[in-house]
């Protein structure tokens, strides 16, 4: 009865705001990048075979890879990033199904998968009930981008484009936030999709079925206790 539900935006989208807003309302949440960092770590397989290819210069002193360090050589070289991505992506997604199972066990009615590239990699978005887009407008974008990083306008532009745009996300996503206002009217979006989600109506034939099943239970205990009193 468990579904998926995908979410995505874009750089300076303002997603992790979004995500944090779902946790405090006791959303599943699975973070594809915490997991990305976490299969890198020093000893595992990832971090092994990272090394093999791009060499010892990418770690930092504590033995850690150097995310800018690497992201500077995947940036301006794409045959390197489909490499790290051929080493990374295995892994990740082998944790992402370790705890999408850990949150079926627990009975959640669906689980939100945190996913930047979620629409750049379509065959992952088809496995998702409905996908959610943290939106922003173009000129937002880069001015937030420039104050948190620090960049100049080029620079910011640069990154912006290395990634599909947002408005071509926009179309395919199912449901958008559209975070370009105030954090009052973003948060307001953020609960009332929390609301349509809880109340889908992929989960009413559940629903029926486990009414059913606890009244003919009580009805069975009912049964049971007179016979023993007669």
């Amino acid at each position: 009865t468990m579904f998926l539900v995908g979410l995505s935006g874009g750089i300076a989208s303002g997603k992790s705001a979004v995500v944090a807003v779902l946790r405090e309302l006791g959303c599943a949440v699975v973070d594809a990048d915490v997991i990305a960092r976490q299969v890198v770590q020093p000893h595992s397989k990832a971090h092994q075979q990272i090394l093999q290819h791009f060499g010892t210069e990418i770690l930092l002193e504590n033995g850690e890879i150097n995310r800018e360090a690497l992201g500077s050589i995947i940036f301006s070289q794409p045959e390197k990033r489909r490499l790290l991505n051929s080493i990374t992506h295995p892994e990740i997604l082998k944790e992402m199904l370790k705890q999408i199972l850990k949150y079926f066990v627990l009975g959640y009615r669906y689980v939100i998968l945190d996913i930047p590239l979620l629409f750049e990699t379509r065959g992952l978005a088809r496995l998702m009930k409905y996908t959610v887009l943290v939106y922003c407008d173009p000129p937002t974008q880069l001015a937030r981008l420039m104050k948190r990083s620090g960049l100049g306008v080029a620079e910011a532009e640069a990154r912006i484009s290395s990634q599909l745009p947002l408005e071509e996300k926009r179309r395919w996503a199912t449901h958008v936030i559209d975070n370009s206002g105030d954090w009052e009217s973003t948060r307001r979006q953020v609960l009332q999709l929390h609301t349509r989600l809880e109340d889908s109506l992929d989960f009413l034939w559940a629903r029926l079925v486990v009414g059913t099943a606890v009244a003919g239970l009580g009805g069975l205990v009912f049964l049971l206790i007179r016979h023993f009193i007669s």
